[in-house]
């Protein structure tokens, strides 16, 4: 029989090394009082699975898995008040900093990779969504007048749709002005809406090897320098495929090159697509399809919103906030590689569901996210060690 729960199964596949090694980094455990930061991580990631309603719910929740608790790596389960004073103090960079840490060991995974294009770049998707918050409670969150929100700006790796990068800003920040801080990866591609638009970060990213996919505003100024011929007998989609220069007084200083336009007809939603783009090897039909994948994005926003504790939090400052938003992106990287790792096929709200009813069942986990309407029970000679996932 399993000895450990679901739960501690999960945990236990965490590489602390490196949460060690960042906790070191930050000095985020200096003058501990007992609550440490592999506690809070615990803590935390227990809100996110459980679904836990309030601090309250998190404490009450650990400390009934009391027989379980060393499995968890912690002591005892903490009081609410320890969970709150340390959200509201302990540096939320570490968090942030474990997450990029555990993005770059699962990235390595098979199960991750999609092929759905013939291009060799690396796909990038990029946008950003907006938490609402109130106000009177959250008054460093800026937004409008009576009400606040934070914005995550996110650039999505399509492969395993996990974000690669994440600026959050109060809610004001303009979706362009969040993105000039992204990491550049020379030879990839980013694919974005007409809220990137913008000119001299379009030129940002050409001047440094990036190809752009963005969807232009209307009231572009351009004048056609060549017109490419459409594919005859498919891809009837594709509306318009030429080479551009830009006519206007600021946008030709702050956008010298040339650019393609492609035109597509998006048949679900009945409307013209206006694409511009600095690729001129691919097929027109390749940059519809690019942008198209866009709304990858708007899927993992969803989810996030929809699985995870990311719309109501365990704490006012903006310090509890960054904390609960990167333990959540913790939390999905933790699922989708429970659901790449997995034979059977879950639906990612699914498995959220799933997990959160046997979070303290005392089963295999690898024998359950394989077979999760079967008896899992193993033989006693079957070897019960668990490695490191992350």
């Amino acid at each position: 029989m399993v000895n450990l729960t679901l739960l501690s199964q999960i945990i236990s596949k965490l590489d602390r090394s490196k949460f060690s090694k960042v906790v070191n980094e930050r000095e985020t455990d200096k003058h501990n009082k007992g609550y440490n930061s592999w506690t809070q991580l615990v803590s935390m990631l227990f809100c996110q699975f459980a679904k836990s309603q309030s601090v309250r719910d998190i404490s009450n929740g650990l400390r009934s898995a009391t027989g379980n608790l060393n499995h968890l790596g912690i002591q005892k389960a903490p009081s609410k008040s320890s969970i709150s004073y340390q959200n509201k103090n302990r540096d939320n960079n570490l968090f942030k900093d474990y997450y990029y840490q555990l993005l770059e060991s699962l990235g390595q995974q098979a199960g991750f990779k999609q092929v759905k294009f013939k291009i060799k770049s690396k796909i990038f998707l990029l946008d950003s969504t907006t938490i609402s918050l109130s106000l009177s409670l959250f008054d460093w969150a800026k937004y409008k007048t009576a009400k606040g929100a934070v914005k995550m700006h996110t650039l999505l790796d399509y492969d395993g749709n996990l974000p690669a990068y994440i600026n959050i800003t109060d809610g004001k920040t303009a979706d362009n002005k969040g993105a000039y801080g992204i990491p550049l990866l020379k030879g990839s591609v980013i694919v974005a809406d007409r809220f990137y638009n913008d000119f001299p970060l379009l030129n940002i990213w050409d001047s440094n090897g990036v190809s752009f996919v963005v969807r232009h505003k209307e009231n572009l100024l351009f004048k056609s320098i060549k017109e490419n011929p459409l594919p005859e007998n498919r891809h009837q989609h594709i509306l318009k495929d030429e080479i551009i220069e830009l006519t206007g007084v600021q946008s030709t200083g702050k956008y010298p090159n040339k650019l393609r336009r492609v035109t597509i007809w998006d048949d679900k939603n009945q409307q013209v697509i206006e694409l511009i783009t600095n690729q001129f090897k691919w097929t027109a039909n390749t940059i519809g399809e690019l942008y198209k994948s866009r709304w990858q994005i708007e899927i993992f926003f969803r989810e996030i919103k929809q699985l995870l504790h990311i719309k109501s939090f365990k704490g006012t400052s903006e310090n509890a906030v960054m904390i609960q938003i990167w333990t959540a992106m913790i939390t999905i990287l933790i699922l989708k590689a429970l659901k790449a790792m997995a034979i059977y096929g879950w639906h990612l709200s699914n498995l959220v569901a799933f997990i959160r009813l046997n979070l303290f069942v005392k089963i295999n986990l690898q024998q359950w996210v394989d077979k999760p309407f079967e008896d899992s029970e193993l033989s006693p000679h079957q070897n019960q060690l668990q490695g490191v996932l992350f």
